[in-house]
């Protein structure tokens, strides 16, 4: 996978409650080169992350469906902020908010080369 930049790995925030998936996510993000910013698994967690690391941000994985509520305010942050994002969900296209239903959606269950290519397109649209 291409560097988000010539001099450091693509940083990727990880937002899923799922501590076994943010397990596997994150050892895969890993192995492509990525260096992953949390799992956070509240919208309060994943909003303090993007607060502290700024424009170091290249691309963030969220989780729609969080314990406690959803990842919207979580996505409406990275988008003012020029942060592309996609959506991992069970749910597909069909199952998010119609205001989303255009951003890049990963389908659970994915392969990590379905991962790889979506991380991949992330991080070229953040244009590094």
């Amino acid at each position: 996978m291409a560097d988000a930049s010539e001099d450091r790995a693509p940083r990727i925030l990880l937002v899923d409650d799922e501590p076994l998936l943010s397990m596997l996510i994150g050892d895969l993000l890993s192995e492509f080169g990525c260096d992953v910013v949390g799992p956070a698994d509240t919208v309060e967690a994943a909003v303090a992350l993007i607060e502290a690391e700024g424009e170091a941000l290249d691309g963030a994985l969220l989780d729609v469906a969080l314990r406690k509520g959803d990842s919207y305010p979580i996505a409406e942050t990275l988008g003012l902020r020029g942060v592309p994002y996609a959506f991992v969900t069970g749910h597909g296209v069909g199952g998010l908010a119609p205001a989303f239903r255009s951003a890049l959606t990963l389908s659970k269950p994915f392969t990590p080369d379905d991962l790889q290519e979506i991380v991949a397109r992330l991080v070229a649209e953040r244009g590094r």
